[in-house]
């Protein structure tokens, strides 16, 4: 949940298109102060193009953006200060030691400090946070790519961001680097001061850190909600499995509890082996995105239809 109704992000009617391809379709939402905010999608379904657009990297065609405020298109320094990025792609950062360029962006941060713009993290502590310790002293260009990935998190958080942006963000993390990242992200979002929002492939991953989670498919979101709102509302039946006399049963249930509170006072102690396995966020993940694919089949069918008469 968000810990505030103060607006940190809002997108509306965006859309973005090359040549005569939409890769974005009116794409509308809004993300609070202190929320997580995690956006799911296949490859190809416009998550990177939308993020890079709220981060000003790239210019929008049409709609609404505005991040703290602002429009990312018109983004000055005091702006950047207050907005974390953790791209992809590696940075360019080569010739550096760890320790050193940590110090050197938090000393460019610290120049924007305000009562708005907190003071950078103190460069050791962050580097412990994200597993650098005994890497501090290291060349960049010596790291591997989960340490590198890790930097590139790091480089991110250094100023305290108001708003952090997250694109695939534990790409090359182990999972002792994953797990880390996690409570890092988790205990920033407690504080509720950072709105954080992420696109991942990693389901678990969006489950885990998510207060909220929205699917994006062909340019358009296809659905926003919580974990288990999506899984209500659009998978929506568990399933039981039970043993009565001998014989197996599994059955679908909408309403699991209530079905399985009547089937124990029906049959009692005669019930044995019970298991009711909840709708899952990839069944969900997974439905969501093959129904957006058939209805855009659909439309394309009929599109090709009405053109050959």
């Amino acid at each position: 949940m968000a810990l505030s109704d103060e607006v940190a992000l809002e997108v509306d009617g965006l859309r973005m298109r090359y040549g005569t391809n939409d890769v974005l379709r009116d794409v509308t939402f809004r993300a609070y102060r202190g929320e997580v905010l995690a956006m799911l999608g296949p490859n190809g379904a416009g998550k990177t193009t939308t993020i890079e657009i709220m981060e000003g990297f790239r210019k929008r065609s049409a709609g609404r953006v505005e991040v703290l405020g602002v429009d990312p298109a018109h983004g000055g320094d005091p702006w950047r200060a207050r907005v974390g990025i953790v791209l992809q792609s590696w940075r360019d950062h080569a010739k550096w030691r760890v320790r050193e360029l940590l110090a050197h962006m938090g000393s460019h941060y610290a120049a924007y400090s305000t009562e708005k713009i907190k003071r950078p993290w103190d460069t050791d502590e962050l580097i412990a946070r994200v597993g650098l310790t005994e890497h501090a002293d290291k060349p960049v260009r010596m790291l591997s790519g989960g340490q590198r990935r890790r930097l590139d998190v790091a480089i991110g958080m250094v100023g305290r961001p108001e708003m952090l942006f997250l694109d695939e963000p534990t790409v090359g993390f182990d999972p002792d680097a994953r797990y880390t990242f996690h409570d890092l992200i988790l205990g920033l979002a407690a504080t509720g001061e950072t709105t954080i929002l992420l696109t991942t492939h990693d389901l678990a991953e969006a489950e885990k850190l998510a207060s909220r989670i929205m699917i994006l498919n062909d340019g358009r979101i296809v659905a926003d909600g919580t974990a288990d709102e999506l899984a209500e509302q659009f998978v929506g039946e568990d399933e039981v499995r039970w043993v009565l006399d001998g014989q197996q049963y599994v059955r679908s249930e909408s309403d699991s509890t209530r079905f399985v509170h009547e089937l124990f006072k029906t049959h009692a102690d005669a019930i044995s082996d019970l298991e009711v396995r909840r709708s899952s966020l990839e069944e969900t993940y997974l439905s969501l995105v093959r129904g957006a694919e058939s209805r855009q089949d659909g439309i394309s069918e009929a599109s090709m239809k009405e053109s050959t008469r």
